[in-house]
């Protein structure tokens, strides 16, 4: 029913990669010079966000400028000010007298332990929105170790050592002349399943296989109380308190997402798209949504073309399940990680 599409689909859009291999960390930028309306869903527990509170419905700003992407956890949100300068340099913004105000919103991944605790920055986020402009148009916006998808990783229901790399991801639809394009950095806690529900990234068990994520975190846990155990014996009874993340790096995760599409939508319609678009996530992540996760994606509508909202939400859900798994095949090992190539 529905035909493949790329973001050359979409030129009134850009997207725009910008990463440090060495330290394991990047960002994605997508901008839309023209504006466009803008919805968000924060599905999971643990965001790092920042401007989606005006992205509600039913407060004043009505056109978003661009949407960053970032590792770095809550530091590289420090990234959308360099896009925000970057569009001011541009005259691209909310303009009020003499001023230009870009509307940037942004939210962030967990990749801080992956190399050397670093973040992307405002130079990083030029970077990117300068690749961002040079895009528009194009088909070959890359997948896999690049942008916020560059320290990504996935099956962290175990332990740290059976965690596989991920990284960003993109997948397109076209149905009589309405376009999506969703994307994402996959950086999620628990496996990634193909269409038959097979294991295709996550935990590794020891015979180099994708294991079942709650026998992972179950061994995960009696491996760490039966340590637990023996340190109480070695101290008199007196054991640390030991964190979850120790346990199975369960709070280092974050799946963000962009939806991108030409449909005519309000920020109440495009916020409904950005809901449904979660379906994708649930569909190719198990578990998804934990209070470890931020998972969070965004909607941005260039008002282009007429559309039922709810058609736009079908193709969403679906482009992003696709997107999904885009990611994780699209990606190399890498930082002593094997990544899905590897298991082929």
């Amino acid at each position: 029913m529905f035909q493949t599409a790329d973001p050359s689909y979409l030129p009134e859009f850009g997207i725009g990669h910008a990463q440090d291999l060495a330290k394991a960390t990047g960002c994605t930028v997508f901008i839309a010079p023209e504006g466009a309306s803008c919805g968000v869903d924060v599905r999971g527990g643990g965001p790092a966000t920042r401007e989606t509170d005006l992205l509600k419905p039913e407060n004043m700003i009505q056109d978003v400028h661009a949407v960053v992407l970032s590792g770095g956890s809550a530091f590289g949100l420090e990234s959308a000010c360099g896009v925000a300068e970057e569009l001011v340099g541009r005259n691209i913004g909310f303009k009020l007298a003499n001023a230009c105000v870009p509307i940037v919103p942004a939210a962030c991944l967990f990749d801080l332990l992956i190399a050397q605790n670093a973040w992307p920055d405002k130079d990083m986020g030029r970077e990117a929105c300068r690749n961002a402009f040079e895009s528009q148009g194009r088909v070959d916006i890359a997948q896999g170790n690049v942008g916020a998808g560059t320290g990504a990783t996935v099956g962290k229901m175990g332990l740290p050592v059976q965690v596989m790399k991920s990284g960003f991801g993109w997948a397109g639809l076209e149905l009589g002349g309405v376009v999506v394009i969703a994307c994402t950095a996959v950086n999620a806690c628990g496996n990634i399943m193909d269409e038959r529900g097979n294991w295709i990234a996550g935990t590794l068990g020891q015979n180099g296989r994708v294991m079942d994520p709650l026998m992972a975190f179950a061994a995960a846990k009696a491996k760490m109380d039966a340590a637990a155990g023996e340190n109480a014996d070695k101290h008199d009874g007196k054991v640390a308190t030991e964190s979850a993340d120790e346990s199975g790096g369960v709070v280092r995760n974050t799946t963000l997402g962009v939806v991108l599409t030409n449909a005519d939508l309000s920020k109440a319609q495009a916020t409904k798209v950005a809901q449904i678009a979660q379906d994708g996530y649930a569909r190719a992540i198990k578990p998804v949504h934990t209070l470890g996760d931020g998972d969070t994606i965004f909607t941005l509508a260039s008002r282009k073309v007429s559309a039922d909202v709810n058609l736009v939400g079908i193709m969403a859900a679906e482009a992003m399940e696709r997107a999904v798994r885009n990611a994780v095949l699209n990606t190399e090992g890498a930082y002593s990680m094997k990544a899905a190539k590897d298991l082929i």
